[in-house]
């Protein structure tokens, strides 16, 4: 299936000019995980996010012919040039060039913003490199590629995965689906698949995702090392299947409009995937001491109050607080009188839901 994504540009060096081109995308917070991956990034099990609508990243790629064949790449963040950043692009590159065909014919510069403090735990990898594929395929359109809007996110979805895997699911709004099953249409290991809206409860396209900021600084494993040692881990394959399981009974509940099965789901989802972390060989916590606070603290409220409010967990400390409209205005007091404390700095960050 690879060969769609394969341009049939013919553009030579002599014929390009020069030009930019800008595209915002946003970060995504996972409701059933995806943790561990085969070759070519693709995912050990399906996986199924909120896409956020704060939480972005806006990037303009600047682009002039050259006559060298190798890759020319420099990366401003927040306009400062950021040399560290420049191989993560070009290894991109690299992955992507059998369907990109001008990028040795360009040299590149990247400008880029996110809405949200890097490293902040927010999921930085996944909105830049959907906007750094958005804007790959504006150029390749430009160039006389004609890609209609729906292959256009359907090839920048494929694109982004071959950057960070949960990247293809922030091409799309509301909730995205990633990984080949047999209970979801069109899903697929290559790409993102957007969720009908049809089939979600209208509770669920208004939720909130409050993001408690527990630590801030870099995560003491990387997510592509923690993916890494799902390899030969006891308990993977169990865990692969569990998780389809798992995207298979959120369907029902995502139509039905059932908040508290949806949170109970995944709430398990979040622990599984630190529990897997701390059984890994070698193991590792990513989760704070503030992080169990938070949680015990939210569990408590939530028994004495009835409000529906519920956590996942990324790979990394910090907290995404997911609740309804309907009880935003108690849950948002009790945030700032209770949880804004475990925060590190006091620092969230409020978001919704991007339908």
């Amino acid at each position: 299936m690879e060969q769609q994504f394969i341009s049939t540009l013919s553009t030579t060096a002599s014929e390009l000019k020069s030009g930019s081109v800008s595209a915002k995308s946003p970060s995504n917070i996972a409701l059933v995980k995806y943790w561990g991956k085969k070759k070519n990034q693709i995912p050990t099990n399906s996986s199924i996010s909120y896409t956020l609508t704060n939480s972005y990243t806006e990037t303009e790629l600047k682009f002039s012919p050259k006559t060298s064949d190798t890759f020319e790449v420099e990366v401003y963040l927040e306009g400062e040039l950021k040399e560290s950043f420049a191989p993560k692009i070009i290894t991109f590159f690299e992955r992507i060039t059998a369907y990109i065909p001008f990028l040795n014919q360009f040299k590149f510069e990247v400008h880029t913003h996110n809405s949200f403090p890097h490293s902040s735990g927010i999921a930085s990898s996944a909105s830049g490199m959907s906007a750094m594929a958005l804007c790959l395929v504006q150029i390749e359109n430009i160039l006389g590629a004609n890609l209609s809007e729906e292959d256009s996110l359907k090839k920048a979805s494929f694109l982004a995965r071959l950057g960070s895997g949960s990247a293809c699911r922030s091409v799309y709004k509301g909730l995205v689906e990633w990984g080949e099953n047999d209970f979801i249409e069109g899903s697929s290991d290559l790409f993102g698949t957007k969720y009908p809206d049809v089939e979600i409860h209208d509770v669920f396209k208004t939720f909130h995702d409050t993001i408690l900021l527990i630590h801030e600084g870099q995560k003491s494993v990387s997510s592509t090392v923690g993916h890494n040692l799902m390899n030969g881990h006891p308990y993977a394959e169990r865990r692969f299947v569990e998780a389809n399981e798992n995207l298979k009974a959120l369907l029902p509940i995502l139509k039905s409009g059932d908040i508290k099965a949806f949170g109970e789901l995944v709430e398990h989802e979040a622990l599984t995937l630190h529990a897997m972390m701390m059984m890994s060989n070698p193991a590792f916590i990513l989760m704070k001491p503030n992080t169990v606070a938070a949680l015990e603290k939210l569990w408590e409220f939530r028994r004495e109050t009835g409000n529906h409010l519920y956590f996942t967990l990324d790979a990394g400390a910090n907290v995404h607080l997911l609740y309804p409209e309907q009880d935003a205005e108690a849950i948002e007091v009790f945030i700032e009188n209770e949880l804004k404390k475990f925060c590190q700095n006091g620092n969230y960050i409020k978001d919704k839901v991007n339908f």
